[in-house]
């Protein structure tokens, strides 16, 4: 912004000003708080914070936080900005976010009666997680097993095996390692969400405990 018009912005306001100020001063004004003649004298900030005062807002400044001021300049009352809808759905998340705190409180308190019960929960929950991943596991090496065997004999069939005489490979073979592979790659999608919800349930235990001793006031 040039100094020239950083001058006629000042001297816009002074303006804006001392018209409030002769407005102010009217008798018709002083007759009520925050009219003149039955108007209402308002105040708001224009985008380069410049203030402004007047009994009509322009348009492009009715949707912004706007304030009302009495005979004696003091402000009566504001006028809140309308919220967008970014705004609007902000709110909406806090508030649910909120009542999903209360909610968890609740919970937490209606649910067990010391922290030594949620310990216990924890580790039965935690305990049949593992178990689950241990036998998990131990198929998948049954699993890899086989597949590495039929792999093997795959070799002495075509495609694998290059020699001329080679035979074609027997569908069952065929069948079954696309049928061995499907079932790893189940076995591990199995185990890593397994194991990502051991992760998450220990976590969640602790932020519960924690949040249980901060309602009962335990150190």
């Amino acid at each position: 912004m040039t100094a020239a018009s950083l001058k006629d912005m000042r001297l816009t306001n002074v303006a804006w000003i001392l018209c409030a100020v002769i407005l102010l001063a009217s008798p018709g004004f002083a007759a009520g708080p925050g009219a003149a003649n039955g108007r209402t004298l308002y105040k708001w900030v224009d985008e380069q914070g410049v203030t402004h005062y007047g009994d009509r807002i322009p348009p492009e400044y009715a949707m912004q936080e706007r304030h009302v001021i009495n005979s004696q300049g003091v402000e009566i009352s504001r006028l809140e900005a309308q919220k967008t809808p970014e705004a609007l759905a902000a709110e909406d998340q806090k508030k649910f976010e909120a009542e999903q705190s209360r909610n968890r409180d609740r919970n937490l308190l209606n649910t067990y009666a010391s922290v030594q019960e949620i310990e216990r929960l924890r580790d039965q929950r935690v305990t049949l997680l593992t178990d689950q991943i241990k036998v998990t596991s131990q198929f998948l090496e049954l699993l890899n097993g086989k597949l590495k065997k039929l792999r093997v004999s795959s070799m002495h069939f075509k495609p694998y095996n290059s020699e001329p005489n080679a035979a074609a490979m027997p569908d069952q073979i065929a069948e079954d390692l696309v049928r061995v592979g499907n079932d790893i790659r189940t076995q591990e999608q199995n185990l890593h969400e397994k194991r990502s919800e051991e992760t998450i349930m220990s976590r969640q235990f602790a932020s519960d405990i924690e949040r249980f001793k901060e309602l009962k006031g335990i150190h």
